[in-house]
């Protein structure tokens, strides 16, 4: 099983983008990390930027390199905007959704709960985080972990939901209502899509 391991601050740091987009992560200090973090900054290249904003959304995702190429790679086989459908992928992603749904506190947390088990889907148990959820249906913490004090813990702190999930606090479930549109993401750190567009077809 990959994992994507390693300290979020650091990532959000080098990349000037809040992974875990709360924004928090980027308070500390307003410059890279490292010895030389406050010196000059070089100029980067139209690779760099492609790159940069790819990383950005794959850290965003909790996804390794493999994971994200192949899911581009699927992503660009669909009708439509390669970029946008990529967007909507990852936001289908079955620990993306749980993460949405308030159940885990970030993304990280939510794949972990797929993983050991805890989640069901239409009365199921899945434990692939990267199950790809339809709209209409129902994603359900199983009767045996509801009483987890992280589901609880998460619940209790999160403040709003988006718009494309419902989410039952009370009994620990929610439907996926609709696939997201692309106002919808990133809202408060835009991110450029295209520029992975670009990367993958250079």
């Amino acid at each position: 099983m990959s994992r994507n391991t390693g300290s979020t601050w650091k990532k959000s740091r080098r990349l000037g983008f809040s992974i875990l987009e709360t924004g928090e992560e980027l308070t500390r200090r307003n410059y890279v990390p490292g010895q030389h973090g406050q010196g000059r900054r070089g100029k980067l290249t139209n690779y760099g930027i492609q790159l940069q904003e790819k990383q950005r959304i794959r850290h965003t995702y909790q996804l390794s390199e493999k994971q994200f190429a192949n899911t581009y790679a699927k992503a660009s086989k669909k009708p439509g905007a390669s970029g946008e459908n990529l967007l909507v992928m990852l936001e289908s992603r079955l620990d993306n959704i749980v993460y949405r749904m308030g159940f885990a506190r970030t993304r990280r947390a939510a794949r972990q709960l797929v993983n050991h088990g805890h989640i069901l889907v239409d009365g199921k148990k899945v434990d692939i985080p990267s199950f790809q959820v339809k709209p209409g249906q129902e994603i359900e913490v199983r009767e045996r972990s509801k009483n987890l004090s992280t589901i609880n813990e998460a619940l209790e702190a999160a403040t709003s939901t988006v718009d494309f999930v419902n989410v039952d606090a009370d009994k620990k479930k929610g439907t996926y209502v609709r696939y997201p549109e692309r106002s919808e993401l990133f809202t408060s750190q835009p991110i450029n899509e295209l520029l992975v567009v670009e990367y993958y077809n250079r």
